[in-house]
């Protein structure tokens, strides 16, 4: 297949802030190769197939020179197929897209450019920075604060910049900020001209320091900040102030582990991430269809026998409906039936489906539900309990002790999932996690099963550990987890509004 290029900028490193055509590139390339300042997280977008080139460049560290970079992008091209080169910010912004779209057009590939948010604009916002306003700033300029080394003279216009610009934004100058101070002020930009340095920008590490062209340098030598960091220089960083609000997060900062199976976790992760925290995926367990799905298939068959179905999780409601489509049938087929759900997420999923659930507990655990089976009367009736293999057996053996006649079918599993271990042991060895949650009993199991049991004590101790009830909680105490937070609302948004509750007792 005839080889295409797409130059994508990424983005700053939210990645949220990559484009709708940057991620479709991602999604059906053949090759992805990536830039340290472009976000892990893209690359979940990325085909299984595709083949994934990291030549991350950062302060020295080079994986492989520009030259080389240029050199690989055309291989690849020649070999055909889709090429996504994927760059940090925008491409054509100091991202030296330029340059590898010239080296393209010579060799005679095909390519297209794919504009990123660059990061002066978008670290900026997210530090409370407009860059241009109306009563402050009516001009800007981008300005490397790192020309080319090979070039005899400066190409930047010092006295212009300092005389003539409202709002100048520095691209990769932290190691030379003595130098860009020195030279505005001495070229006429007040001293007392005010400054913002922003570190990692858009992410969950966001650094931010503010002085002025005086005294920025050392503050920025106090703080310990260092690159990738952008400079803004003018009389809008003082709106800072009162327009920052990225910062203003409460879990700004936060390392948290998350152990749900990957297909459960996207609730988890977007409610932590919207309240600042760095969300790290470890899932420990992984849902999968039951290994003998003929005893769903028989129960869906005779679906009329039945006066009640009972779903305890979104996973039973899924699987359940799949076998029931599969049967070629719909919701008809549950005619008379009634339905009891535990919890809001299962109650929820239910009425995707069309039906509304008879009864959701106060309470979303199994004794909830016998308790509100309390007020009906089951003696002689028949109930389809569609769920996860090997789970807790009190809801059948109390419906049972009610008077009726329960089918407890296994519709999945939940099976161990040992992904990326010794990424996660080493984090847990350097203190790069600050909470570990978890949402059931099963991925506390699971958990202290992939870590070392000699230095099982050691690796957790000083990590916070939340749970979503007390039954996962009464687990992780028993294999000797310190819990510090037990949501009181045992859902997805209770145990992060327990979390929240926990890091701001105030």
């Amino acid at each position: 297949m005839k080889a295409k290029v797409y130059l994508v900028g990424a983005g700053p490193g939210d990645p949220g802030l990559i484009t709708v055509q940057g991620r479709a590139c991602i999604q059906k390339a053949d090759v992805i190769i990536y830039d340290y300042l472009a976000s892990p997280a893209l690359l979940k977008y990325a085909r299984k197939s595709a083949e994934l080139i990291y030549v991350g460049k950062k302060g020295g560290d080079h994986t492989l020179s520009q030259d080389q970079i240029n050199a690989l992008i055309v291989e690849k091209a020649k070999s055909g197929g889709i090429i996504c080169r994927l760059k940090g910010g925008d491409p054509y912004i100091f991202g030296r897209g330029g340059e590898e779209a010239e080296v393209l057009f010579k060799a005679g590939i095909s390519f297209e450019i794919v504009p990123g948010v660059t990061s002066a604009i978008a670290a900026a916002a997210y530090a409370g920075i407009p860059l241009t306003h109306r009563k402050l700033a009516s001009t800007l300029a981008f300005v490397t604060g790192h020309e080319d080394p090979a070039k005899e003279e400066t190409g930047i216009d010092w006295s212009s910049l300092a005389a003539g610009i409202g709002t100048l934004v520095f691209f990769m100058g932290v190691k030379n900020l003595p130098n860009i101070t020195k030279r505005l002020i001495d070229h006429g930009k007040p001293p007392d001209t005010p400054v913002a340095l922003i570190r990692w920008g858009t992410t969950p590490h966001q650094q931010t320091v503010s002085g002025t062209l005086e005294t920025i340098v050392e503050k920025a030598r106090a703080a310990d900040l260092k690159a990738p960091a952008i400079i803004v220089v003018g009389d809008v960083v003082n709106l800072r102030q009162s327009l920052k609000w990225f910062e203003n997060r409460l879990l700004l900062g936060k390392r948290i582990v998350v152990t749900r199976a990957r297909q459960q976790a996207s609730d988890l992760v977007r409610l932590l991430s919207d309240q600042g925290a760095e969300c790290l995926e470890y899932p420990t367990i992984k849902i999968m269809p039951a290994k003998n799905p003929e005893l769903l298939k028989q129960a869906v068959e005779r679906l009329a026998a039945y006066d009640w179905i009972v779903f305890t999780s979104v996973n039973g409601v899924i699987y359940f409906f799949e076998q029931l489509f599969a049967a070629g049938k719909d919701v008809r087929a549950l005619g008379r039936m009634q339905t009891a759900a535990i919890g809001p997420a299962t109650a929820g999923r239910l009425l995707e489906f069309g039906l509304n659930s008879d009864i959701v507990p106060e309470t979303y655990q199994a004794e909830s539900v016998v308790e509100a089976f309390g007020k009906v009367k089951l003696k002689g009736k028949k109930i389809l309990l569609p769920r996860a293999a090997e789970a807790r057996p009190i809801l059948p053996q109390e419906l049972k002790k009610m008077g009726a006649t329960v089918d407890e079918i296994p519709a999945y599993e939940t099976l161990k999932a040992v992904e990326s271990t010794d990424d996660l042991v080493q984090k847990l060895k350097d203190n790069h996690i600050d909470l570990i949650t978890f949402t059931s009993s099963s991925t506390v199991k699971n958990f202290k099963a992939l870590l070392p049991a000699e230095n099982f004590t050691k690796l957790i101790q000083g990590v916070t550990i939340a749970s979503i009830g007390p039954i996962t909680s009464d687990t992780a105490k028993e294999l000797g987890f310190d819990v510090h937070i037990t949501a009181e609302s045992y859902t997805i948004p209770g145990l992060v509004e327990a979390i929240l509750h926990y890091y701001h007792k105030d």
